[in-house]
């Protein structure tokens, strides 16, 4: 079994004001697990896991789903909690701006195409973010999703989606296993 999700990458630049963001973050809520930038992506899909022999069927469609979408533009603008109430949250993001309505558009394609396939996913409202910090239990998120609020990078193309296998023992490792480009 392979456990996977698809992805977009941002460039380094963007990279470095999100660490930029994330430092200043940090001092207002230490008892967060903050995610390393090597871990930084924006999530099309979650596919769970995966059987090994369906993960070529499953990365031909995906592929074949995104080659139909267009490339876009995007920046990293604002923070976020999930749940929605800082006051009460576990994971706090990154949001994201520009062509957003195409990268939803995108995500859900994707799903669609794994469900077609049989791989169980999650049916909810896309939410694009990119995920920066999780605690273990519910705790106050204010302070430093204020810190991300200023967060507003320069705009890039995403021209690129990942799948990648999340390896969970111990820390949690990536490796992408394929990458197509979008039209």
């Amino acid at each position: 079994m392979m456990r996977l999700f698809t992805a977009v990458v941002p460039p380094a630049a963007v990279l470095d004001a999100l660490g930029a963001a994330v430092e200043s973050a940090r001092p207002t809520a230490r008892s967060l697990r903050w995610a390393p930038r090597e871990q930084w992506h924006v999530t099309l899909l979650f596919l769970g896991e995966v059987p090994d022999e369906r993960v070529d069927a499953v990365a031909g469609e995906l592929g074949r789903v995104t080659a139909r979408h267009p490339a876009m533009s995007l920046r990293l603008r604002g923070g976020g909690t999930f749940p929605p109430k800082p006051v009460r949250s576990r994971v706090l993001w990154a949001g994201l701006d520009g062509d957003v309505a195409a990268l939803a558009e995108l995500a859900d394609a994707q799903r669609e195409a794994a469900a077609g396939l049989g791989v169980p996913v999650e049916n909810r409202r896309y939410v694009p973010h990119l995920t920066v910090a999780r605690a273990r239990i519910t705790t106050n998120l204010t302070a430093p999703c204020a810190r991300l609020d200023a967060l507003d990078t320069e705009p890039w193309e995403a021209a690129e989606v990942q799948l990648v296998r999340s390896r969970l023992s111990g820390a949690p490792r990536y490796e992408t296993i394929a990458a197509w480009q979008l039209a």
